[in-house]
C-alpha cells in the first residue's frame, strides 16, 4: 500500500472538487453578503452532524473578524434553542443534500419568526433549497472518500465557502488588524497586535549625567542591567550610553577612565514614544542599517522608560 500516493489523491480530488464549486460561485453570493451587511440582526449557523462542525467554525471565523454570528445545532433548534433567533437575523442553514431532517423541521419555524434564510447547500432543489431566500451552492460531484460514503469534499467545500464569505465581508467592513486584535486578546497574536510601548518598557531608569566618568556609567549600567545609560540634563535625554559604546571607548585605553559621559554618548539616537506598537518599535529596532537591541521612550524630551529587543520578542512572540 502506497500510502503517500493514498494521501496526495484525497488531495487531489479535493481540490479538483473545489475548482467545480469555484466555478459556481454566482450572484448568490453577492446578494447573501449584502443581506448581512443591511441586517440588524445576528447571523445564525445552523446544522447537524459533520456539517454542523463545520458551521461551528465557520460562525466562530464570522464572530472574530467583525460579523456578529452564534452556531445552532438544529437538533438543539428543535427544543428551544430557536429562541436565540428574531426576525431581524439570518439564518445560514447547512446541509449537503438539502433534506437533512432536523434541518428541515426548522424551517416552518423560522419562516414564522420571520428570519431571513440562506441555504448553505449541494442541492437547490432540495427542500431547503427551494425554501431559502438565497443559495450557497457547495455542491460536488465526489467525495475524497475511496467509498463516496463518508463527508469529505462537501466539508471542505463547505467550509471554504464559509472562509470565502468572511473574506468578503472582511473586505466589505474594511476590518483591520487592530480590530482583529480586540477579539484574539489572548495568546500571542492578541500581544503582537494589542500590546505598546508603554506596556513592556522598564521605568527603574539608569541615569548618568554629561559630566559622570567612566566608573559613574559603568556601575549605573551594571547596576540596572538595561545595557544602556540614559544621559539627562534638566529632565531631557541628550544621549545614551549602549555597551557598544563602552567597547568602542576601550580602545583609547591610556585615557579611558578620564573621558565624561557627554565623550562617548551617542546623540543622534533612535526613540520611541509610550504610544507607539510593540510591533513597530520592533520593525524600527530591526529596521536600522545596524540593528539597535535597545530605545529609550520619550514623553516630549523627557526620557520615561527604556524597552530592549528581547523585551518586545517576547511578548510578541516573533
Amino acid at each position: 500500500m502506497d500510502i503517500k500516493k493514498i494521501a496526495q489523491d484525497l488531495f487531489d480530488k479535493e481540490i479538483c472538487e473545489l475548482e467545480k464549486v469555484k466555478n459556481k460561485i454566482s450572484d448568490s453570493l453577492e446578494i447573501v453578503v449584502n443581506l448581512i451587511l443591511n441586517s440588524k440582526g445576528k447571523v445564525v449557523i445552523t446544522g447537524i452532524g459533520k456539517s454542523g462542525i463545520i458551521g461551528k467554525k465557520i460562525a466562530a471565523t464570522l464572530a472574530s473578524t467583525g460579523t456578529l454570528a452564534v452556531f445552532m445545532n438544529s437538533a438543539e433548534g428543535l427544543h428551544g434553542d430557536l429562541g436565540m433567533i428574531n426576525q431581524n437575523d439570518i439564518v445560514i442553514a447547512i446541509s449537503n443534500s438539502g433534506n437533512s431532517d432536523e434541518v428541515v423541521s426548522i424551517i416552518p419555524s423560522i419562516k414564522k419568526i420571520g428570519a431571513t434564510l440562506i441555504a448553505m447547500t449541494g442541492n437547490p432543489n432540495s427542500k431547503l433549497g427551494k425554501e431559502a431566500n438565497a443559495i450557497l451552492d457547495i455542491g460536488v460531484e465526489k467525495e475524497g472518500c475511496p467509498l463516496n460514503l463518508a463527508p469529505m469534499s462537501s466539508t471542505t467545500s463547505t467550509l471554504v465557502m464559509g472562509d470565502a464569505l468572511a473574506t468578503v465581508l472582511i473586505k466589505a467592513r474594511n476590518f483591520k488588524p487592530e480590530n482583529f486584535a480586540v477579539y484574539h486578546p489572548g495568546g500571542s497574536l492578541g500581544r503582537r497586535l494589542l500590546m505598546r510601548v508603554k506596556d513592556v518598557m522598564h521605568k527603574d531608569l539608569p541615569i548618568a549625567q554629561l559630566t559622570s566618568d567612566m566608573d559613574t556609567v559603568i556601575m549605573t549600567m551594571t547596576k540596572k542591567r538595561l545595557g544602556v545609560v540614559c544621559v539627562v540634563e534638566d529632565n531631557e535625554l541628550l544621549g545614551i550610553i549602549t555597551e557598544g559604546d563602552i567597547r568602542r571607548a576601550l580602545k583609547m585605553k591610556d585615557k579611558f577612565f578620564s573621558l565624561k559621559a557627554e565623550d562617548i554618548m551617542t546623540k543622534n539616537y533612535t526613540f520611541a514614544t509610550e504610544d507607539i506598537m510593540a510591533l513597530d518599535a520592533l520593525e524600527l529596532m530591526e529596521n536600522r542599517e545596524s540593528q539597535i537591541s535597545v530605545l529609550p521612550v520619550l514623553l516630549n524630551k523627557e526620557v520615561v522608560g527604556v524597552v530592549r529587543i528581547h523585551d518586545l520578542l517576547n511578548v510578541i512572540g516573533k
